[in-house]
């Protein structure tokens, strides 16, 4: 006789018993009837779960929607096994590469031996397959072998990535999924069953196609894409270089790392920053020469390297004999009291209009006249403006530079001709891979940057800062990822080498966080990810890397 359990269900708020072995669906089963929602997946003692996951002892349960950010993530990572699934049986032979998002979506190439010319024809015979599976609804097993055993199974379905990846983790025992017979690995659950991922769209896009789940404003139809060109050109530049040095994913970069080659991967990828810092101050300079780009917008999302990204930028310009001059955002500020609320009641300082865009405005236009300006201080304790005889004037060749949240919305400088105005767009778009299958979210590699940067340095607990996120990245959806591609310029922060050298850094962190809070899910799931990666020594990071701002070590004053 199986041994009874009792379960607290948060969603119910009550003991639920069930029996020794039963799975979260057994335990759905039994309280369906009072949740409004059809969970996807579960949180087990706040750590995310799939719903096959088996009950053996005593559990605190809370099932998620889909809507949920967990819940997101686990529909995703399911409709690319389900793409998987259609191109193995549709396109025998071929490869799929699961790049990185773009446009509402999740890129995707397809590697075939003999060219696709019709792409619009191919992306209706993968989602027609896809719609069968959903229709058909096949489980999603999650299985569990020896390492040696599973990589056998890969090798043996093509997928050489990931063999590399289990070849340098070293574990005895790895997770996998089986559907209808096809075997694969995620960084994470997947659905119970293919019956519940009946929104999606597969449409042809660039070089390859776009996988598109539902939309957050309306859970039953597809995302709608946007154009994000410069956006997809800084994604495929990183791509190429990846290629150039032989490091596309996490495996082929632990390999590099026990060879021996992590301080020359380390100096290329520094190398790489150098040159396009460089490439953007001589783009600057030229305009500059042109009677044009006085004025140097830097934007981008929270950790993205934003500020490091201005100094050096400002010591290159220094080299083409140019004289950069700054300007704080945050010094605009309106006065505390005047300050736009949220959703919450809370004071958004995200907002664009937590700034006086009147003063900015006048104060920009009269330095490009040539006058002088007294510079606000915005004092953070007491929630207001001072001045504090802050003066300047531009010279003969001075040029400004402003870094904030702000700086590619037209309305921020509405007043100040185009011309005058540069704009740079900063941020960490992560172009190495776990495997084909899994991407690494720029969302995961931002946070790691803060959470480590925040515990050393502005005495923020872990804790915390997981929980801010949610409220940072929807100020970046409204304020920030709208306006991307107004850039004059993209630079992509991110270094082939640093989950690697965080890793340590970023678990030692993560273990602070209590295991009774709710954002003990985030901390386990981004100890999961850093779990893939070989530790990477800071020894040969140089002073002015911008990863030194997160690290510490930095030769430039922040």
């Amino acid at each position: 006789m199986n041994k009874r359990i009792a379960v607290y269900c948060q969603n119910t708020s009550q003991y639920i018993n069930v029996d020794g072995g039963d799975t979260l669906l057994d335990l759905y089963s039994k309280v369906k009837h009072l949740i409004e929602f059809t969970p996807i997946n579960a949180r087990v003692n706040n750590k995310a779960e799939d719903l096959h996951y088996p009950i053996y002892a005593p559990k605190t349960v809370e099932f998620m929607p889909v809507t949920s950010p967990s819940g997101s993530r686990t529909y995703i990572r399911s409709l690319c096994m389900m793409l998987y699934h259609a191109v193995d049986r549709c396109l025998p032979g071929a490869t799929l590469s699961i790049e990185h998002s773009l446009s509402r979506g999740y890129y995707c190439r397809i590697l075939t031996p003999q060219p696709t010319t019709d792409m619009q024809q191919l992306c209706s015979r993968l989602k027609a397959h896809m719609q069968s599976l959903a229709q058909r609804d096949i489980p999603f097993e999650r299985m569990e072998q020896r390492t040696s055993d599973v990589a056998d199974i890969f090798r043996n379905q093509g997928l050489h990535d990931k063999v590399k990846l289990l070849e340098s983790l070293h574990d005895l025992y790895t997770v996998y999924y089986r559907l209808d017979g096809l075997c694969d690995s995620y960084y994470g659950a997947l659905a119970p069953s293919t019956g519940q991922l009946t929104t999606f769209d597969l449409i042809p896009y660039k070089e390859g196609l776009l996988l598109l789940g539902p939309s957050e404003s309306d859970p039953t139809t597809p995302n709608t894409p946007v154009e994000q060109e410069k956006m997809y050109r800084a994604f495929t530049d990183h791509l190429a270089f990846n290629h150039i040095v032989g490091v596309s994913n996490v495996g082929e970069l632990n390999k590099a790392v026990a060879e021996g080659n992590s301080p020359m991967l380390i100096n290329v990828a520094e190398a790489l920053h150098n040159n396009r810092i460089a490439a953007i101050a001589d783009e600057i300079t030229h305009r500059y020469r042109n009677g044009q780009a006085r004025i140097v917008m830097i934007a981008g999302p929270s950790s993205s390297g934003k500020t490091t990204f201005t100094k050096r930028l400002a010591i290159q310009l220094m080299t083409n004999l140019l004289e950069p001059q700054m300007i704080s955002l945050d010094d605009y500020f309106v006065d505390r009291h005047k300050t736009p609320l949220d959703d919450n009641g809370d004071y958004d300082y995200e907002s664009l209009y937590a700034l006086d865009l009147p003063t900015f405005n006048n104060h920009l236009n009269r330095l490009l006249d040539g006058q002088e300006v007294e510079l606000p201080y915005y004092n953070f304790a007491t929630g207001s403006r001072e001045y504090r005889g802050n003066r300047i004037r531009l010279k003969p060749n001075s040029i400004l530079l402003i870094e904030g949240i702000h700086g590619l919305n037209p309305e921020l400088t509405a007043s100040v001709d185009e011309s005058m105005k540069y704009r740079v767009y900063v941020s960490a778009l992560t172009t190495i891979s776990i495997d084909d299958h899994n991407w690494i979210p720029t969302t995961d590699n931002r946070l790691l940057r803060r959470i480590i940067r925040d515990a050393r340095y502005r005495g923020v607990s872990p804790e915390s800062t997981i929980r801010r996120w949610p409220s940072v990245r929807r100020g970046e959806e409204r304020w920030i990822f709208p306006y991307q591609e107004n850039a004059d310029a993209m630079f992509n922060s991110s270094l082939l080498f640093e989950l690697g050298v965080m890793k340590n850094r970023g678990e030692e962190v993560l273990r602070q966080v209590p295991h009774d809070v709710v954002e003990y899910a985030e901390a386990a799931r981004l100890k999961t990810f850093l779990s893939y990666f070989t530790h990477i020594s800071e020894e040969f990071i140089p002073s002015t890397s911008l990863l030194r701002e997160f690290l510490g070590g930095s030769s430039f004053k922040y």
